[in-house]
């Protein structure tokens, strides 16, 4: 009888359960969209399905590994739409090679932004998982359970996405000197 008669969901339980997690949300998505107007919508976009569908959800149990389940699923819905809209894009603007940009040079101090650029570089599938473990502190199991993934392939994926990123991440440190094998800390304690 319960289920024809459920109360309806309180805008406060909503915000109280989901709205801590909107900073988590925006920066995953922003790292992800790569684009902060795009992150703005898949955003809003979550927290709209998480309104529709917050009667089913269940107090207690984890909300942000839910949103974040609920991001993916988006994440994959607005991926499928910019890729149209990239090939619709290329397919009108085909001369657009002289907007082509050189590299910068090798910056002498390591920014957020080199951090940032290494990690666009990480094939998607391995950056969602880096990012789910290692910014946003997920378990294996939670990722797991968001991304619907086994957990061996959570656990491939981060292993190559960080040794991606570590790969990625040796250019800038070799502008600073640093090498392998020349930490000079390590160096100190074998002598």
């Amino acid at each position: 009888m319960d289920l024809f008669f459920s109360p309806k969901p309180r805008v406060e339980d909503f915000e109280a359960a989901a709205m801590p997690h909107f900073p988590d949300l925006y920066r995953t998505a922003r790292l992800l969209a790569q684009d902060s107007t795009e992150a703005e919508d898949l955003v809003q976009e979550v927290y709209l399905e998480a309104w529709k569908s917050f009667h089913r959800f269940q107090t207690g149990t984890n909300c942000r590994a839910w949103l974040f389940k609920i991001l993916f699923h988006r994440l994959h819905h607005f991926r499928r739409r910019w890729a149209k809209a990239a090939r619709v894009e290329a397919f009108e603007n085909p001369a657009d090679e002289a907007n082509l940009v050189a590299e910068t040079p090798v910056p002498q101090e390591i920014r957020d932004e080199d951090v940032l650029q290494a990690l666009a570089k990480v094939p998607l599938d391995f950056r969602e998982v880096v990012l789910l473990a290692d910014v946003q502190e997920f378990s294996y199991k939670e990722i797991a359970e968001t991304m619907k993934l086994p957990l061996g392939t959570v656990m491939s994926r981060l292993s190559r996405g960080r040794k991606i990123l570590r790969q990625e991440l040796a250019g800038v440190a070799g502008s600073f000197g640093i090498t392998p094998g020349k930490d000079p800390q390590r160096a100190g304690e074998s002598a």
